[in-house]
């Protein structure tokens, strides 16, 4: 009976430590759901600058793949969770950082989102302290959802504004290159 009881505390342990994965000073799920979509962590990395670590970040989808195209062009449910792990992030650095994402991603035409565009920033205008966590959910039919710290924000539509968003971390010229390889690790 004693060794039954270990097992099954082995297994239970097992599926919990499985359930996360530790990213820097931050820990991401494995999964997470929303309205009904289950994604899976496709990658997760750090986002640095100067040697410090900013926010750690994870990209779910519903299936796992290495291809920044495939994830930039499809119409299916998909996440990027930004978790942040640094004091020196302010509401400020944060729409900066966010701003120039943008035009490196649409390659300086922001014209066509600019509205969408200004929508997210808002949601970035409220403090932000370490261990705030940000969820930028694409739901297909409906669009970019943010969430702060599992509130959610706001919805923004449209495939082109999501495209743009995702292309922050995973276009031909991201915010960190060594973080898009950490998120496209598909494994």
């Amino acid at each position: 009976m004693k060794k039954l009881v270990l097992l099954l505390m082995a297994v239970v342990l097992s599926t919990t430590v499985n359930a996360q994965k530790k990213v820097g000073d931050a820990t991401l799920p494995t999964t997470e759901t929303y309205e009904g979509q289950t994604l899976v962590l496709n990658g997760a990395g750090v986002r640095e600058k100067l040697w410090i670590d900013l926010y750690a970040a994870g990209l779910y989808l519903n299936e796992k793949t290495k291809d920044a195209n495939t994830v930039l062009n499809a119409d299916k449910p998909m996440s990027i969770k930004l978790h942040i792990v640094s004091k020196l992030i302010s509401s400020d650095k944060m729409v900066e950082a966010v701003t120039e994402g943008f035009e490196k991603s649409t390659k300086g035409n922001t014209a066509p989102i600019q509205a969408e565009i200004n929508k997210l920033l808002g949601f970035f205008k409220e403090d932000i302290h370490k261990n705030d966590i940000f969820d930028l959910v694409y739901l297909p039919g409906k669009g970019v959802v943010a969430y702060k710290n599992g509130t959610e924000k706001g919805v923004i539509k449209g495939r082109e504004f999501k495209k743009a968003l995702f292309g922050i971390w995973l276009s031909g010229d991201p915010a960190d290159s060594g973080l898009k390889e950490d998120l496209l690790a598909g494994k």
